[in-house]
């Protein structure tokens, strides 16, 4: 099967929004049934906003029909020795339908969004991934990070701390 990557535009966001809405749902088992009209208006937004400003590239893995999708989002932190430029990448929204999985999709995706943040001078990219992902990702040459940690401020309590 041969897969051309292409990079997706401002006008082909209801193509996107189509391929966002069903990661969503997998990546995070939302029933079909549960409404998400809150979250698609607000990722609609987010490409609107982004791809405008080159914040956010996104293409498709295709080949006798779209099989795949994948995005990295671009933003500044603040320069440090390991990123002189504070540029950075965020890869994100990798997905290939299952029947097609294994082929190769996913990996040709990942390194065309890689080679995007090259040619743009970002050398950092970070991802999070699913068991599933992790050996892809690894073979590429992505590494766990150590002493990382999250805080979900959704179920952040701040009772009983003191400031």
């Amino acid at each position: 099967m041969e897969i051309i990557i292409r990079q997706a535009g401002i006008g082909d966001l209801e193509t996107m929004m189509s391929w966002r809405m069903e990661v969503l749902r997998e990546v995070f088992s939302i029933p079909e049934e549960q409404d998400l009209t809150a979250l698609e208006q607000a990722n609609r937004s987010y490409y609107q906003t982004m791809m405008k400003t080159d914040g956010h590239v996104a293409c498709f893995a295709c080949s006798e029909e779209i099989i795949g999708c994948g995005g990295i989002c671009i933003y500044q932190e603040m320069p440090s020795p390991d990123n002189p430029t504070g540029l950075c990448a965020y890869l994100m929204n990798i997905y290939i339908r299952p029947q097609f999985r294994g082929q190769g999709a996913g990996k040709r995706i990942v390194l065309w969004l890689m080679e995007q943040a090259m040619q743009r001078g970002i050398t950092k990219i970070y991802l999070e991934t699913s068991d599933c992902g992790r050996k892809l990702y690894q073979k590429i040459g992505f590494t766990p990070m150590m002493d990382y940690l999250k805080l979900d401020m959704a179920v952040f309590d701040r009772k009983g701390i003191i400031l």
